[in-house]
């Protein structure tokens, strides 16, 4: 009998993670160590939205997508073979489905950079099979948020969810940044993990009228809703630790956070993901 698997929210930055870990790399590597081994890795970004239904890889060896251009031939080279779970795919499908979210599985699509730039690091060997998620178009931070709930059985699965985005996104002030970071960054940084703390989900789900700057933080929120997916998932009696990424390119602020249940003592079954073999260290 076991607690909830716990989930995460990370920063992925700029796909030069992948070669420059800095502080958010060795963050990650140090909670990927930390946590037991999960019997599949379910993963959310922004760099993949479907527009009139859900998407969820079914590949059995999903290819490493370089969804980027004008980076150095060296991450071009990297590769995330980690194994597929088709059979878990077609749970999560159902599990949408139950909760009304239109979906369908996706036999081709691969990992793209918000989800194997992470894994990286979170899970070195590659040898954890990763299902990918499409994140709606028309996403808000309310949907983003039932979007959560209704892959939070995964957790009772020994799954681990990642939904991978960015705590500020804005890549109109990426270039001629002070590589100190902006006051508005550390700011809306300190408001997000200050308001995750307290628990205040109604400030969190209207974080434009609230937070410091978050116009300027989020131009866009796609790279910020992430963190309401991860929400859902957590429940509403959850803990969170920040894990400090620091700012990157002066305008990132590559914070993730480490969700678990309030209750350590709390005891649910943990069921066994159909079609996936559990791997021990």
């Amino acid at each position: 009998m076991n607690a909830p698997f716990p989930l995460l929210f990370v920063s992925h930055g700029a796909p030069m993670l992948a070669i420059e870990p800095g502080l958010a790399g060795q963050r990650l590597a140090e909670v990927g160590r930390e946590l037991p081994k999960p019997d599949a890795i379910v993963v959310i970004s922004p760099h993949w939205m479907t527009r009139s239904e859900i998407s969820v890889t079914a590949s059995t060896a999903p290819q490493t997508i370089h969804d980027f251009g004008g980076f150095p031939d060296a991450l071009y080279e990297l590769s995330y073979p980690a194994p597929g779970a088709p059979a878990l795919a077609a749970q999560v499908v159902e599990m949408l489905q139950a909760a009304g979210w239109q979906s369908r599985l996706d036999p081709v699509r691969g990992l793209d950079h918000g989800a194997w730039v992470p894994l990286l690091y979170l899970a070195p060997k590659a040898d954890i099979p990763v299902v990918q998620v499409s994140m709606p178009a028309r996403l808000d931070t309310r949907s983003a948020w039932q979007l959560g709930e209704a892959l939070q059985p995964l957790r009772d699965m020994n799954v681990l969810i990642v939904a991978s985005g960015s705590l500020t996104h804005n890549l109109y002030e990426f270039r001629g940044a002070s590589a100190h970071g902006a006051d508005y960054v550390k700011q809306f940084a300190d408001w997000t993990a200050r308001t995750l703390k307290t628990g205040n989900i109604d400030e969190l789900l209207d974080y434009k009228q609230y937070a410091p700057s978050a116009e300027r933080a989020h131009p866009t929120d796609e790279h910020f809703l992430p963190l309401f997916i991860a929400l859902g998932a957590a429940g509403k009696h959850y803990q969170t630790r920040v894990l400090d990424g620091g700012i990157s390119y002066g305008v990132l602020a590559m914070d993730s956070y480490l969700f678990t249940s309030a209750d350590n003592n709390a005891s649910k079954p943990v069921q066994s993901a159909q079609g996936v073999t559990r791997h021990d260290s």
